[in-house]
């Protein structure tokens, strides 16, 4: 699949070990020399601000996507090749998930967790076939895959759901996996209708 632009779900913290940043600087410069704009929040402060800086500073192209209350909260990115200011987070995260190709989370709170479990569920219920990777950094997400893979063996999702999640801790790894990425070719419900 050929990616021209992926959405990056991230913290507007910076976390508390220097790990992360890097990690969010290496993921902007991948996303350059694989030729996808980014697509994110549209924040400068945070990793969401560390990303784009480094692919903006790699030549790169960098798309942001905020809501007009956060604007001033998350400081808006003013030097950004785009940057849409919306009336609120359901448009946002339309727009994001419309202008991209991929979704990657990097580590962060609530709001990426947020945002990566509803593009998560979308693909399950077949609203897109985009692909969504996770990047490790650290076994940040271990515990979540821990608690992902609880469902799978407590009968609360099905093994092909779960490897919707594309998993690496290598940015370009990561990326040749969304590049390669091949949908579940069953619906949530086939099982059922099967059945009756």
């Amino acid at each position: 699949m050929s990616l021209k632009s992926i959405c990056v779900y991230c913290g507007s913290s910076l976390g508390t070990r220097p790990v992360y940043v890097a990690a969010a600087q290496a993921f902007g410069r991948a996303l350059v020399e694989a030729g996808c704009s980014l697509v994110f929040g549209g924040g400068r402060v945070g990793l969401m601000g560390t990303i784009a800086d480094a692919v903006l500073e790699a030549g790169g192209r960098a798309v942001g996507v905020i809501p007009q209350l956060l604007l001033e909260k998350e400081v808006g990115h003013t030097g950004l090749s785009e940057l849409h200011v919306v009336a609120d987070m359901h448009e946002r995260k339309k727009m994001m998930a419309d202008l991209s190709d991929a979704f990657v989370a990097l580590p962060g709170g609530a709001g990426t967790l947020e945002e990566l479990f509803e593009v998560f569920t979308w693909a399950q219920l077949g609203y897109h076939a985009k692909g969504i990777g996770l990047l490790d950094i650290d076994g940040y997400y271990r515990p979540l895959v821990a608690m992902l893979e609880h469902t799978v063996n407590e009968g609360f999702m099905q093994r092909a759901y779960l490897d919707i999640l594309q998993i690496d801790a290598q940015p370009d790894a990561l990326i040749s996996k969304l590049q390669h990425y091949r949908p579940p070719r069953r619906d949530k419900w086939a099982s059922e209708r099967e059945a009756v």
